[in-house]
């Protein structure tokens, strides 16, 4: 029984070893790739950061049931629960923030129009505020998001960003002409209390960037990976808890290994 906990947590240790040094791989990828994105290097630090801890609990744990150390399976167990903490703790809070919501859809459009205060202050004031927005408006305009708009307007779907910053408000009485050109109708802009309105431009590296709408649409789709991301924690979380579990056992088993050799020695 002891041999085969150890073994185990060797196995999955080994496994997080190898997906900790492919984090680390792939911050050093952004490092050294200089053509990578404003939105892509914000990456790097993080992702070293995930890596070499994540290297260093493998480690411990590896270490740990290969030579049957307590010493290390007590460190070990002391970050996995740490860990687990802080992720049920940014779980519950990415729930949070990502309360439910709902976009009003446009029947006539490929996408559903969002509004800015459906969501929560903290998602407002941490993506679409000041300097904030600025660094995600210029990712939005690097990866070019908005260049699936140039063909055939009516016979698209597009995701919430793109309906939000790909286009004008469908409430300013814009004309689609052709790409990403829009223009004003005969009798002007309506009456609408809307500054998206006069916001839009045909400049694609204008369009509707600074748009309310754009914000939403942002806004929205963060949510929405917030949400898939909170799910995948879940699991996360379930399968370190396991781990912790086969790693306690298994540190309990060496304590009682070594008692049942220490007292057939001294006993014997």
């Amino acid at each position: 029984m002891v041999r085969v906990s150890n073994t185990i947590v060797a196995l999955l240790n080994t496994i997080f070893l190898l997906v900790s040094l492919a984090v680390i791989s792939g911050g050093m990828y952004i490092h050294v790739h200089a053509s990578a994105t404003a939105c892509q290097k914000s990456l790097e630090n993080p992702l070293f950061i995930l890596g070499v801890f994540m290297l260093l609990v493998s480690f411990l744990g590896l270490i740990g049931s290969c030579c049957r150390n307590n010493c290390l399976l007590w460190l070990y167990l002391i970050l996995l629960f740490l860990m687990m903490v802080g992720l049920v703790v940014f779980t519950i809070f990415a729930f949070v923030v990502t309360n439910e919501t709902a976009g009003q859809a446009l029947s006539d459009k490929g996408f559903k129009k969002y509004r800015l205060g459906d969501y929560s202050h903290w998602l407002q004031n941490h993506f679409v505020k000041g300097k904030n927005w600025d660094v995600l408006r210029s990712c939005l305009i690097e990866a070019k998001v908005c260049d699936n708009n140039q063909n055939d307007f009516s016979k698209q779907k597009f995701s919430a960003i793109q309906g939000g910053c790909c286009n004008p408000p469908t409430g300013c009485g814009y004309q689609y002409r052709n790409g990403t050109t829009w223009t004003v109708a005969k009798y002007g802009l309506p009456p609408v209390d809307d500054s998206d309105c006069k916001t839009w431009s045909n400049d694609p590296k204008q369009l509707c960037y600074n748009c309310n709408s754009c914000k939403a649409g942002v806004v929205a789709s963060i949510r929405k990976q917030w949400r898939i991301l909170a799910i995948f924690l879940i699991c996360i979380i379930l399968f370190i808890l396991v781990v912790f579990s086969i790693g306690s056992c298994a540190k309990r088993n060496n304590s009682l290994d070594r008692r049942y050799n220490w007292q057939r020695n001294h006993f014997a």
